[in-house]
């Protein structure tokens, strides 16, 4: 999946201590978007010589191996060769080990850039010393980088497993999902989103694994869920086009196992679950 970045070592600890090096990576974020040097992430050396901005201007976010990736939250000139993109394309930068980070990087820039201010007091937050978190030095609200719980559900009923397609953005056939809600468990989310999409009910849930996904700043957890009984689909006009069950042999080569999604309906049809 995206995040299996072997034999490379993602090593999140906090460190502000660290000074930036000429091959460490900088991420130039600003709404959503972030530069790219003709197609590729800027390495340290050129945009300190380019940009020539303050060392207070880089913030140390993770490291891979021994190549830091730093965060720079503010907006630069663009020219030819440097470029705004949209930083879902992080997802297609190569080597895989460098995407994974990009988009990790975007994720922590995305939540640094909507948490300038205190939610409690309006005061200007300072980053904290010790931790990973932002601090507010007027009411000393401590708030951590944002992580949204959802779920993934592969329906399954015997050889065949329930199939959906989103209404808009991506196109390809998917499985089931939403985001866990207040006061819910992971399995009451899965009843509550299988009902509202599709009008079915489950049990025997079975924990099959899990994904950080930066793009949506959430972390997904997959699940194989048995259909209660056989029952009309009522489909959900709101968020999806269509829902389809599909035999193993039936199922369409829509994508890669980058994501949860797809590892879990290639362990589906190659008949591991």
């Amino acid at each position: 999946m995206f995040q299996d970045i072997s034999p490379q070592v993602f090593d999140n600890h906090y460190d502000q201590r660290r000074a930036p090096i000429g091959t460490d990576y900088v991420v130039l974020y600003h709404n959503r978007e972030a530069i790219l040097h003709d197609g590729t992430l800027p390495r340290y050396q050129e945009v300190a010589a380019k940009w020539q901005l303050p060392e207070t201007a880089y913030t140390y976010l993770f490291s891979v191996d021994q190549t830091a990736f730093y965060l720079v939250a503010e907006q630069v000139a663009e020219d030819a060769a440097y470029q705004y993109v949209e930083t879902r394309r992080f997802t297609q930068l190569t080597p895989n080990w460098v995407a994974f980070a990009a988009a990790t990087a975007a994720h922590l820039g995305w939540w640094y850039e909507t948490n300038q201010f205190c939610g409690r007091c309006g005061h200007r937050m300072e980053q904290d010393g010790k931790e990973r978190a932002l601090r507010c030095p007027q009411c000393g609200q401590l708030i951590f980088p944002k992580i949204s719980p959802a779920i993934i559900v592969g329906v399954t009923d015997g050889d065949s497993i329930l199939m959906t397609k989103f209404l808009t953005g991506y196109n390809r056939y998917s499985l089931i999902s939403g985001y866990a809600e207040i006061g819910e468990t992971l399995e009451a989310t899965i009843a509550r989103e299988v009902h509202e999409e599709v009008g079915l009910s489950v049990h025997n849930l079975r924990y099959y694994g899990s994904q950080p996904w930066a793009p949506s700043e959430s972390l997904l957890v997959g699940f194989f869920a048995d259909l209660n009984q056989e029952k009309s689909i009522r489909l959900e006009h709101d968020e999806l086009a269509k829902a389809q069950w599909f035999k193993r042999d039936e199922i369409p080569h829509d994508d890669t196992t980058l994501s949860l999604t797809w590892k879990m309906i290639e362990a589906f049809r190659n008949h591991e679950v």
